[in-house]
């Protein structure tokens, strides 16, 4: 079940989110959209993450995203994108109408069986669906251990894409694939990034302090990032594809 709370934490922030959190890697959109199409839709698109890479894959990137303050963020990067405050279980845009849709870092919060039908409703026959979740490198011992004390819920390896599965009602599963590249990260923009996590939104002041604190030891200690202003960060990009049955 959806916890309201932590779905609803996003409201309240956009700037943080877009400066804070990591892109996605090219190679997803190839594989979701090999050659370019008429039109491709991200969903909940925040603001614009994964957005951007299907610049130049499609005549027409729609983006659909219920929080304002990041669809204004993802308006004023790339105008020429269609935005629309919309949500998965309610998409703004005729039936059968898009090639292909993506869900980046957002499919956890959706209700599962109206939002599957939804973006049936919308693809054409035959029409992609791509979700896409970020994750920690299971060889990465540090970052490993924040999202054991920042979010533990998605701590393990397959946390993140717990909600998707070989059966998606409407879809017909095409393959998973998992991969692997790094960024380089300062260790106050690494921290900035736990400040737009749900967790943290919805903790009192005290508790994300806490937290924070717990991070920076980790980091002081590990040989990897102590003492250091900026280092390699390693991330997992798992990718879900399925075709409109």
């Amino acid at each position: 079940m959806v916890d309201e709370t932590l779905a609803k934490s996003f409201e309240r922030t956009g700037a943080d989110y877009d400066r804070f959190r990591p892109g996605f890697p090219a190679a997803a959109a190839r594989m979701l959209i090999p050659e370019p199409v008429g039109v491709a839709l991200d969903l909940g698109a925040g603001t614009g993450k994964f957005t951007e890479q299907l610049l130049g894959r499609a005549d027409r990137v729609i983006a659909v995203e219920p929080a304002a303050p990041m669809l204004d963020v993802l308006r004023s990067k790339f105008p020429d994108v269609e935005a629309f405050e919309g949500t998965a279980e309610s998409i703004p845009v005729p039936d059968s109408s898009v090639d292909a849709v993506s869900v980046a870092q957002a499919f956890h919060w959706f209700d599962r069986e109206p939002a599957c039908a939804e973006i049936a409703r919308i693809l054409i026959p035959g029409g992609m669906l791509g979700l896409l979740w970020n994750h920690a490198d299971p060889a990465c011992a540090w970052d490993r251990a924040a999202h054991q004390i920042a979010h533990p819920a998605v701590a393990d390896v397959d946390g993140t894409s717990a909600s998707a599965a070989e059966d998606l009602p409407g879809f017909a599963f095409v393959e998973r694939a998992e991969l692997r590249w790094s960024e380089r990260i300062t260790r106050a923009d690494y921290l900035g990034r736990w400040s737009t996590v749900s967790t943290f939104l919805v903790a009192d002041d005290v508790t994300r302090t806490e937290m924070t604190q717990a991070i920076e030891r980790i980091l002081d200690r590990d040989p990897q990032t102590a003492e250091r202003a900026e280092f390699d960060l390693p991330l997992v990009t798992d990718l879900f594809l399925y075709r409109r049955s």
